[in-house]
């Protein structure tokens, strides 16, 4: 091989990596504010869990000994009623699964909660969107008893592409919504 030929080899190695950069700094410059902080908590969730991407984009809380299901539904439907959040529905998996197999489940159950108006402006500035509507918050019984889990809504708020002055407030507001009721529902206050 040559010497001139060196060189060029190594730009070609190089230049499919070059160009990944340049996307991603474009990609970065046309982020929110802190969207690199969201970037390295969802980087560091993932490989302090071997992986699992899950757990890397999810918010989760224990609830606290002694809250009962019933007392964290109320907590949920207390913050929707606060921010103006509809329930637009539940799945309860573990009493689907029981009465299809007959025996008792550990609780899980999905509850969904949407603001309409958000929703669709939120489509219209990324179709994409849609596949992460509503607004999703789970209780699930494990070993060790109660917990809540919802999706990171830091990841999509932040990292995504500035958002439209007036959908700004109006995403921030759910995301605190959904971010209340995870609180809250943790420690059953309604």
């Amino acid at each position: 091989m040559t010497s001139a030929a060196l060189p060029l080899r190594l730009l070609t190695a190089a230049a499919p990596l070059l160009l990944a950069a340049c996307g991603t700094l474009g990609a970065a410059a046309q982020a929110e504010s802190g969207a690199g902080g969201v970037f390295a908590d969802v980087w560091g969730r993932w490989a302090d869990s071997g992986g699992d991407i899950a757990v890397a984009v999810t918010w989760e809380r224990k609830v606290q000994p002694g809250v009962t299901v019933a007392e964290i539904e109320d907590a949920f439907a207390s913050v929707a009623a606060e921010e103006n959040l509809k329930m637009v529905g539940s799945l309860p998996l573990s009493a689907e699964l029981q009465a299809r197999s007959g025996q008792p489940q550990k609780f899980l159950k999905v509850y969904s909660y949407c603001d309409p108006e958000t929703a669709r402006l939120m489509v219209e500035f990324s179709p994409h969107m849609a596949a992460f509507l509503p607004c999703r918050i789970s209780v699930l019984e494990k070993e060790d008893g109660l917990w809540i889990y919802t999706m990171n809504m830091d990841m999509l708020t932040t990292m995504g592409r500035k958002l439209p002055p007036a959908l700004k407030p109006r995403v921030k507001r759910v995301r605190d919504a959904v971010w209340k009721m995870l609180e809250r529902g943790a420690r059953g206050e309604f």
